[in-house]
């Protein structure tokens, strides 16, 4: 599969080209949601790492958004940077 970006630096062509992830965190403590070990409950954990990573943007957006409308916020989505390669 081809993937073009404008701003692929030819040195480096592969840095534009890698997954984005998204997770959601929780803004007045800095944590972040994950799904707990059953499958069933969503917990609370410090790292990114831990995180449950979103593939697109819209899916985090819709999570956070579903979870303040219902006060269990407040959460934010935000970008993960993964060093794949």
């Amino acid at each position: 599969m081809h993937f073009w970006a404008p701003s692929i630096d030819p040195a480096n062509p592969m840095d534009c080209t890698q997954p984005e992830r998204y997770a959601l965190q929780r803004l007045d403590s800095g944590t972040f949601l994950t799904i707990g070990g059953d499958g069933q409950v969503l917990e609370e954990v410090t790292t990114a790492e831990a995180a449950y990573l979103f593939h697109t943007h819209e899916a985090a957006v819709r999570a956070a958004s579903e979870l303040n409308a219902e006060g269990r916020g407040p959460f934010d989505v935000v970008k993960i940077e993964l060093n794949i390669r």
